[in-house]
């Protein structure tokens, strides 16, 4: 039996408390964040933003912002950023379309071939840059539709020329400070 948004839409009326995704017809629960990966989402939806917002480049999500996409599976990615033309304004709905920019983190029990293979997927449906944030290696792997992929270390700094021009992000600004 394959399921659809609505069925999906009915148990999260039941389960609020359940962070799902519909898979290939089929609902998918996700755990909760670890600390180090939760708080990795906020820094780079922090940083972003504080970019992307005062120049009205488009908007960016967290982990619940939901978007079906074009082979009707509803996928939550951990950031993610749509162009502002491309959405003129906020709904009620999840979103239908692909996002421009999707970031999956990898948590304490996430393996990282799915996550990567998410990450394709979304490029095949149209995304312009996947990036794959490993905190256990404390890497940034950048993924593009050409198959290209580049991994950044702490030492490093992430651009998105293509997204976001003029744009820099040290890596060691991900990671969790260390309060002495």
């Amino acid at each position: 039996m394959s399921l659809t948004i609505t069925d999906l839409e009915q148990v999260q009326r039941e389960h609020p408390e359940w962070n799902l995704e519909l898979i290939d017809g089929g609902i998918k629960a996700m755990g909760p964040s670890d600390d180090t990966s939760s708080e990795i989402g906020a820094r780079f939806c922090r940083f972003l933003g504080n970019w992307v917002d005062p120049r009205r480049l488009g908007r960016v999500y967290d982990s619940s912002g939901g978007f079906i996409l074009p082979n009707t599976d509803l996928r939550a990615p951990d950031v993610s950023f749509v162009r502002a033309d491309r959405i003129k304004r906020s709904n009620r709905d999840f979103v239908r379309l692909v996002p421009d920019l999707m970031v999956e983190i990898k948590s304490k029990s996430d393996r990282i071939n799915p996550l990567a293979d998410k990450i394709k997927l979304f490029l095949a449906l149209g995304t312009t840059v996947g990036i794959l944030v490993d905190p256990d290696k404390e890497t940034v792997t950048v993924y593009r539709p050409t198959g290209e992929t580049t991994v950044l270390n702490t030492e490093d700094t992430l651009t998105i020329p293509e997204l976001f021009p003029g744009w820099e992000m040290p890596i060691a600004d991900l990671w969790p400070p260390v309060f002495e």
